[in-house]
């Protein structure tokens, strides 16, 4: 009597260009303070190698499992950069409609000719705005706590429009 056994190969998915992915994660500063996170909402899908996520965050997906967890300090250069000192402006407060309303933490979209930045409001005073085209968290170490939910193959349509159309990979 014989008996013939069938070994499966599971073939174990892993992170590479021109994969969905869906990841939870919790974002904080230094002191352990919560920036972002995705708990209790539904995961962040993206599209890995076409630099959807920080550097610093992307890099380290790369070659990770479906259900592994990890924590990675991610320093201001593979974040959002540092803070550049010439990106903080001075203007004068009648250059903006309705000087009067102006506040700290407000935005406002200016074009360059780079393509559009967004400038923070940091400071007012009598007669001066000060504006912060830095991105609120440049210069900060982002510590990431990261789970990997779903890794999937990316339609030819993701692909050609270069980011995830639904977590099931549908149309828009």
């Amino acid at each position: 009597m014989f008996h013939i056994f069938f070994l499966s190969k599971q073939i174990i998915m892993k992170i590479e260009d021109d994969k969905v992915v869906g990841i939870h994660y919790a974002l904080t500063d230094n002191d352990g303070k919560t920036i972002d996170s995705s708990k209790g909402k539904d995961p962040l899908y993206y599209l890995h190698g076409y630099g959807q996520l920080v550097p610093g965050l992307e890099d380290v997906l790369e070659d990770k499992s479906l259900k592994e967890k990890f924590k990675v300090k991610v320093s201001p250069e593979d974040g959002y950069g540092k803070f550049n000192e010439e990106l903080v402006y001075d203007i004068n407060r009648d250059k903006f409609p309705n000087p009067e309303s102006i506040e700290v933490g407000m935005t406002f979209t200016s074009k360059t000719k780079n393509g559009n930045i967004n400038l923070n409001v940091i400071g007012v005073e009598d007669d001066k705005i000060k504006l912060d085209g830095n991105h609120p968290l440049a210069g900060k170490e982002l510590n990431f706590d990261v789970e990997v939910v779903e890794i999937r193959d990316a339609t030819k349509e993701e692909i050609d429009h270069e980011h995830v159309h639904s977590p099931g990979g549908h149309h828009h």
